[in-house]
């Protein structure tokens, strides 16, 4: 019998899956599909912060989590014995025409707010470490608090981790075993559909995203956004660029013309990328909260049920201090969930 059944392979079910079994819990993983099914199997496995003003408790928690991020994803690779691509490269982005002022200020608020563990500093376009990136005002942004990870990597080296700690991971079943541990429901846009049909109020919905992977190797550099589109170098000689966000779309997993869109913008910011050959495109729908934060807590109304879902574009970066705090609730009984992502 399981001490703890998790519903669904993502981001946020094998991290759970993970820490639960690291604390010694019987774990058991059940997906429907296949690892990464919905939106964690992805391409771009970019972990970058919120601008740094208007400071709130989501960006706050966002915060720890990437200081801590690294030493959680390296003890990942040592339980696993196999590397999920994380590396704090840091990241390059244009300053706006007209901006220039913006972004020193908020270099400023920075040094304040991030507690002296990264920079944001404002740098001529010529000065930019790594890839070229096409700045029209002559000025860029460099935050040494951006970090990469790879999506299918992570969720491969976490299942391990997992199943080398006596955990469980099975596929095909939709549904929970009929048995007397807790169930935590991480099913992505379809959990949080089926929460809101049980609920009678909308709790959030599916965005879907399309992405592409390049060849280019520029495995140590910075990630790159523009316009809001990631450029997101990988250790293993890739670069990935995305994403869309569609609210509404026919198919979950079909690449139509905004990928071909996607590929020409980032061909256009970074001139290296120009002859860079695509290797894949990919589609897959992310799971947005109503509240565009992630959701933790009871489910209500089910006994011995919870929810952890809601990871929208921020998924990985958040899954393991989000993780710990729901194994403390299910396992433990102690309810810690931060202001804004509870139920």
């Amino acid at each position: 019998m399981a001490d703890i059944t998790i519903m669904g392979a993502g981001a946020f079910g094998l991290t759970l899956a993970y820490i639960c079994a690291r604390r010694g819990a019987k774990v058991h993983v059940i997906e429907a599909r296949h690892l990464g099914a919905g939106s964690s199997g992805g391409l771009v496995g970019a972990l970058a912060p919120h601008v740094p003003e208007n400071w709130n408790t989501k960006k706050a928690f966002q915060l720890e989590a990437l200081l801590a991020a690294e030493s959680f994803w390296q003890g990942v690779a040592t339980a696993a014995g196999s590397d999920p691509g994380y590396a704090r490269t840091g990241r390059v982005q244009p300053v706006p025409e007209g901006k220039l002022d913006l972004a020193r200020a908020r270099a400023e608020q920075a040094r304040s707010l991030w507690q002296g563990m990264a920079e944001w500093r404002v740098l001529p376009a010529a000065d930019a470490p790594g890839l070229p990136l096409l700045a029209p005002s002559g000025w860029v942004i460099h935050d040494t608090l951006s970090a990469r990870l790879h999506p299918r990597r992570a969720g491969q080296a976490l299942a391990r981790a997992v199943q080398k700690m006596g955990g469980q991971i099975s596929f095909g079943a939709t549904t929970p075993p009929d048995a007397a541990s807790p169930v935590v429901w991480a099913t992505g846009h379809e959990g949080l559909a089926a929460l809101s049909a049980d609920l009678g109020r909308e709790i959030g919905n599916g965005v879907k995203g399309q992405a592409a992977l390049l060849a280019h190797s520029a495995p140590d550099m910075p990630q790159l956004f523009a316009d809001g589109l990631h450029i997101v170098p990988h250790a293993d000689g890739t670069i990935a660029i995305g994403s869309t966000s569609e609210r509404e779309f026919d198919t979950p997993h079909s690449v139509d013309g905004q990928c071909d869109v996607l590929i020409a913008q980032a061909r256009a910011a970074c001139p290296a990328l120009a002859e860079a050959p695509v290797l894949e495109r990919w589609a897959g729908v992310r799971p947005r909260a109503k509240s565009r934060a992630p959701l933790l807590g009871c489910w209500p109304g089910r006994a011995g049920h919870f929810v952890f879902n809601g990871g929208f574009k921020i998924g990985f970066a958040l899954a393991p201090d989000l993780a710990a705090i729901m194994a403390d609730l299910v396992l433990e009984g102690q309810e810690r969930i931060p202001d804004g992502f509870a139920i």
